[in-house]
């Protein structure tokens, strides 16, 4: 495999050999067999289309109705699609690709993907850590008060929420890498800048623009002939399956969604019609709900400590300000003892009578207990002690909160429910900076007891989720 490679240049099934197998004799994964037969049992005639499939397959007929026959996937899919609205030529290739990732498995593309990943949500953290780092040097070089200059978080959030909202629709207009790659390019480019603002204005400005950049066929199946070569497996994708499926080229042509459709279905994800599903059970309602309200009281809560946290580590001593090395070191210290949160959720998630309900709860009930412990005294070191067990316990919760969340949503409308869930967080979190100004003007505390009490009253909705997943598999 070559060690450089033209990134605009598209990719051939013939650049890939070896790596096609014939799907009757492939050795499908283990999951996806699992899901089949599932689909297998449950199989219904009125599930299908009958102008697509004319003679429904037999379910117990295992020669017709296979994992590894074009009529078993083709079957697959349309009960994928089913529930979705869309049945357009787009949607069945694209589950067809699906499919055939899936069977692909994990592997070093995967990983490299995650690593690759991993930086970006990297630079997503350390710019909100940097924002707040930066709030008493802005204080001492612009002149805005200690509580006015909070505003500066509130400009990184609009950015946040623009871009998070334009991404996710550009993303499927330009392609996800140009788009990932230029996010990261625009926080690179607008990070560099701002370390030379020269008023506090333009300072927030670029702040803002930070934000922007950091929230958001045929060479189709190269491109998972690709992926298979890169992992040293096999596929049994090919464009005769995929034309048998989703119909032939010219079709598929003539199907391809237009700019406005992209946008009208990203759109549609918030309509009525996508969320009335949320609701259709008593449930699966309290769920959405409960879940909904956890997600807005963490996201305000969330930044009214932690993104002010380098001043409250300043100046919580009314006689002396503690010294800028101090508060450093003490935040780094802090930083780094919460790392292993999410490490240890991945473990207690699993856990029998703990599971994620339990995890996500007790973690959320000690994260609020301990922000209150925080006001107790202003010694550096009592305070250290107290902002590291928070950072420990609020990471097991946050680990939780982004697992567990589209595992109780039906797969069909999972995009919904969690799209209206970041979207109330990134809302809360924007107003965050506003109720920490106006709060900390009368009591310096006040935005800490308020975020003490948001994490509490995320604890009482978590005792009521009516759904646990662990042990059950997310379709």
């Amino acid at each position: 495999m070559p060690i450089f490679i033209n990134p605009f240049k598209k990719a051939d099934v013939s650049d890939f050999e070896g790596v096609y197998v014939p799907l009757a004799n492939f050795q499908r994964h283990h999951t996806a067999v699992a899901i089949h037969e599932d689909q297998k049992n449950s199989l219904n005639k009125d599930h299908f289309d009958e102008k697509k499939l004319e003679s429904p397959p037999d379910p117990g007929s295992s020669n017709s109705y296979s994992a590894n026959t074009i009529e078993g996937l083709r079957a697959e899919i349309e009960l994928d699609l089913a529930a979705s609205g869309h049945d357009s030529a787009y949607d069945l290739k694209s589950k067809v690709i699906n499919k055939a990732i899936t069977d692909i498995g994990m592997g070093t593309y995967q990983w490299q993907l995650f690593v690759l990943c991993g930086f970006g949500w990297l630079a997503d953290n350390m710019w909100l850590q940097g924002v707040a780092l930066t709030l008493p040097g802005l204080t001492s070089e612009f002149g805005p008060s200690e509580t006015n200059v909070r505003y500066t978080t509130c400009a990184t959030f609009i950015g946040l929420c623009l871009g998070a909202s334009f991404w996710g629709v550009a993303s499927d207009v330009i392609g996800r890498r140009l788009a990932f790659n230029a996010t990261l390019f625009l926080a690179g480019v607008f990070g560099l800048a701002v370390g030379g603002g020269n008023t506090w204005v333009g300072t927030c400005a670029l702040f803002a623009c930070v934000g922007v950049g950091v929230g958001g066929n045929a060479e189709a199946v190269a491109t998972v002939h690709g992926i298979a070569y890169k992992n040293g497996k096999t596929t049994w994708l090919s464009e005769d399956v995929l034309n048998e499926i989703g119909g032939l080229a010219i079709v598929e042509d003539k199907q391809k969604l237009s700019r406005k459709e992209i946008v009208s279905r990203n759109l549609n994800k918030f309509s009525t019609e996508r969320i009335a599903p949320l609701f259709a059970t008593r449930k699966l309602g309290l769920m959405t709900i409960l879940i909904w309200f956890c997600w807005t009281t963490i996201g305000m809560g969330y930044p009214l400590f932690n993104a002010f946290l380098p001043q409250y580590l300043a100046n919580s001593n009314a006689e002396q300000p503690t010294a800028p090395s101090i508060v450093y070191r003490n935040y780094a210290i802090t930083s780094v003892v919460g790392v292993p949160g999410s490490i240890l959720a991945a473990y207690t998630v699993n856990v029998k009578y703990l599971g994620r309900k339990g995890t996500i709860a007790i973690s959320t009930l000690i994260t609020g207990i301990l922000v209150f412990c925080f006001t107790i005294s202003a010694d550096p070191d009592f305070q250290l002690v107290f902002t590291c067990l928070e950072a420990l316990f609020q990471n097991i919760m946050y680990g939780v909160l982004y697992a567990y969340t589209p595992e109780v949503f039906p797969a069909p409308n999972r995009g919904t429910g969690t799209g209206i869930a970041s979207c109330l967080n990134r809302i809360a979190g924007l107003c965050a900076p506003i109720v920490a100004v106006n709060a900390g003007q009368a009591n310096p505390k006040a935005p800490i007891y308020a975020c003490g009490g948001l994490f509490l009253a995320a604890f009482v909705a978590m005792c009521f989720f009516p759904i646990e997943t662990r042990d059950r598999q997310s379709l």
